[in-house]
């Protein structure tokens, strides 16, 4: 990334990208200051930013190795038709998690809100799909574990949209249409009280250049499921689509930022 494009990132994020100024006021129902704790570099760190990775885990693609990779200041998260996860009906190419070091990550518990901005560029070879295309989750650590919030390419009556929904009791955060953002770079804020039964909250703002393409927010929700919620990144797809939209693809990342609230 351009230093221009990082100032214009900071910029429409309110200064998310600066670890001095911080990112904007708090949601609206909670009192407090946003602490960077989290700041990697993609040409610093790699993939050394992220707790763990998951590339082709099922081997199903040696040639294409690697799928998930820094290029400059982007991660880059490739996908081919040929790809196949462990469960032989999806893909998966994702990264998880914080990491702060070589042994430690960020632990994202009950009680505690946890903001989260960066760029990401859609390509318009990443399409939205008939079944699930998943983006960003967030899970309970552990093989088998539900998602607690997923951000989604869907088709909607025949559109392309791109969502985010919290999974456990099936509720719609926001929509908006897909085509506008692809083949641009659009900055995402996703803020999360992690709480159990009706004690959590969510908050998801999209802008691409200076328009506010989505401001959402849910409170009096479950978000949280056991031990901790942890975030993951990538391209999670289904090959049961109906629409034909399964091509050779990627997503770019870049600037990623974590905040606790105080």
């Amino acid at each position: 990334m351009s230093t221009t494009r990082r100032v214009l990132l900071g910029a429409a994020l309110g200064g998310a990208a600066s670890t001095a100024a911080g990112p904007p006021a708090a949601t609206p129902d909670r009192a407090g200051s946003w602490r960077l704790k989290w700041s990697p570099s993609a040409s610093g760190d790699g993939l050394g930013a992220f707790e763990t990775v998951e590339d082709d885990r099922a081997n199903s693609h040696p040639a294409g190795h690697p799928h998930i990779h820094a290029t400059g200041d982007n991660w880059r998260f490739t996908m081919h038709t040929v790809d196949r996860d462990t469960s032989t009906d999806r893909q998966r190419q994702e990264v998880t998690g914080l990491r702060t070091s070589g042994s430690s990550y960020l632990k994202w518990t009950e009680g505690q809100t946890w903001r989260i901005t960066y760029a990401m560029y859609i390509p318009g070879s990443l399409k939205a799909t008939t079944t699930f295309t998943h983006i960003m989750q967030m899970k309970q650590p552990g093989n088998g574990t539900s998602p607690i919030v997923v951000q989604s390419l869907r088709r909607v009556n025949g559109k392309q949209s791109i969502e985010l929904k919290l999974a456990i009791a099936g509720i719609l955060v926001g929509r908006t249409d897909l085509e506008p953002l692809h083949d641009r770079w659009t900055d995402v804020d996703f803020q999360i009280k992690v709480g159990n039964g009706s004690a959590g909250s969510v908050r998801w703002i999209l802008k691409s250049g200076s328009t506010t393409v989505v401001d959402e927010s849910r409170t009096g929700v479950d978000t949280f499921l056991a031990d901790r919620a942890r975030p993951k990144w990538g391209i999670y797809r289904s090959l049961g689509d109906t629409s034909g939209s399964l091509q050779n693809t990627y997503l770019l990342l870049s600037n990623l930022r974590g905040h606790q609230l105080a």
